[in-house]
């Protein structure tokens, strides 16, 4: 007969105590992370705002009943609507995450650490003006840096070593992680409260990747992160009624995290939590793209050139062959069939035909209009996808943390181009002094899509200087965006 379980409530695990100390106690003083976060913040928005562009994105835009209005509610940049905190969290997660062109953390597990903007810029700006309302000074900017700061670390330290996608867990798990870690002390949670609410996070049920992989690929992949975002915006509130939390969510026996959906491992850590993340996120400036492929699109740009100058067309080519890194073969090496734009920006032989072709790689390139060219088919049909292991290792690196990916083209005539390698895109820590100005250009452009000029330049004004937007209240801010 076995020995009956012990019913003593254990000590909260060690997984938990440490977020919820960093959350609580950590002091970020890092000039690179708060300007980098300043950076990030743009970027993030700026991105939500192409995306309002695509009808397929605002549907799910507003109040879950239309027409609801929520007095002191957080508002939705480049909307109208103003919605209770987890409704606006959704809002504002699915729009900055649905055209894939917001950062990115690749690791053992890969993510979009600003997926955590949904619930942090929600949560601070309901705050903020229930604040006002009450008599009481609101948030500034600088909470908002500070809690993005603490969600990429979190979120990316654990992605540094544990690996969810192995068995089959989508990356917005760490989303809904660390949103409802950093919401949760921005709506005051104590110590054992901000316990309670990690530890719900985890008990939860979790998505599966199916959404992101062959036969399945669907635009879920796109709303996901404003799903747990706002998930994790939903738990912090229940944690502050004071509901229970679940101290060994992770190491107990049987039921607990680690042995049902972890294979009975324990998560291994590479660093403490501090501002490495921020300060080492990878920023998408150049195109829309699955971020693996990134390297890989401004080779096949630069190829593109090359056939111009040489005089040669692209039906002149009779192989393609693209050296590339583990991750990128297990991620988005696709055959056959793409059957909508979420399917294709994850395939990097679309990624690569298209700039090849047209010399360009666009949002509106996914979509069903640019597809139907029999040309991209034709050109993928050509390509083949070899691992190279120093690639590989290389994007494990902590010093290096490359993305590297290589072109080779051949001809029918039996010719070809030399290689074109690029290791680190232009939204690299290594390449900032080339990549700031560009995503200061793709936030410009963005702002335009929705804005009058005397409005974009109001949004400028204050997100261009660092002091300033850090000192400006979130709900000042979050107006200015307001239609």
């Amino acid at each position: 007969m076995s020995a009956p379980i012990s019913n003593v409530r254990p000590e909260p695990d060690q997984v938990l105590v440490d977020i919820v100390d960093y959350v609580l106690n950590y002091t970020i003083d890092s000039t690179l992370a708060l300007e980098t976060a300043r950076n990030c913040l743009i970027d993030t928005l700026g991105c939500g705002l192409e995306a309002l562009t695509y009808p397929a994105c605002t549907k799910l835009m507003g109040p879950i009943v239309p027409g609801t209005i929520v007095p002191n509610g957080a508002k939705v940049p480049g909307t109208s609507f103003q919605l209770d905190p987890v409704q606006a969290a959704f809002n504002i997660g699915a729009m900055i995450r649905w055209l894939d062109f917001n950062d990115t953390w690749l690791a053992a597990e890969w993510g979009h650490p600003s997926d955590n903007l949904g619930g942090i810029l929600a949560t601070a700006d309901w705050l903020s003006r229930n604040a006002i309302a009450a008599g009481k000074k609101p948030l500034t900017m600088k909470d908002v840096l500070v809690g993005m700061i603490k969600a990429h670390e979190i979120q990316g330290c654990i992605a540094l070593e544990n690996s969810f996608n192995k068995v089959g867990l989508d990356h917005v798990l760490l989303v809904k992680l660390a949103s409802t870690a950093v919401v949760g002390q921005l709506i005051g949670l104590t110590r054992d409260e901000l316990i309670n609410a990690v530890s719900l996070a985890f008990v939860d049920g979790h998505s599966l990747r199916t959404y992101r992989h062959a036969p399945n690929t669907g635009s879920r992949k796109s709303w996901a992160a404003g799903d747990a975002t706002s998930r994790a915006v939903r738990l912090a509130l229940i944690a502050k009624t004071g509901e229970m939390g679940y101290p060994s969510v992770l190491s107990a026996k049987t039921w607990g995290f680690y042995d049902v959906l972890f294979k009975g491992n324990a998560f291994q850590f590479q660093r403490p939590y501090g501002s490495y993340v921020m300060e080492n996120v990878l920023f998408k400036i150049s195109f829309p793209a699955e971020f693996h492929s990134q390297t890989a699109v401004e080779a096949a740009m630069t190829l593109h050139e090359k056939l111009r100058a040489a005089g040669k067309k692209v039906e002149d080519i009779s192989k393609i062959t693209i050296r590339t890194h583990e991750a990128a073969i297990r991620i988005i090496d696709k055959k056959g069939p793409l059957n909508n734009p979420a399917d294709r920006d994850h395939c990097i032989q679309y990624m690569i035909a298209v700039p090849l072709i047209h010399g360009r790689l666009t949002a509106a390139d996914y979509e069903d209009s640019i597809a139907q060219d029999a040309c991209i088919d034709a050109l993928r049909d050509k390509m083949e996808c070899v691992e190279d292991t120093q690639f590989t290792q290389d994007y494990h690196n902590p010093e290096k943390r490359s993305i590297a990916n290589a072109l080779t083209v051949e001809f029918s005539d039996g010719s070809k181009f030399d290689e074109v390698v690029v290791e680190y895109p232009i939204g690299h820590k290594r390449r900032r002094t080339d990549g700031i100005p560009l995503l200061v250009e793709k936030f410009k452009t963005n702002l335009a899509r929705r804005f009058p000029a005397k409005q974009q330049q109001a949004i400028l004004d204050v997100s261009l200087d660092q002091a300033r937007l850090e000192a400006t209240p979130v709900n000042e801010y979050v107006d200015l965006y307001v239609i």
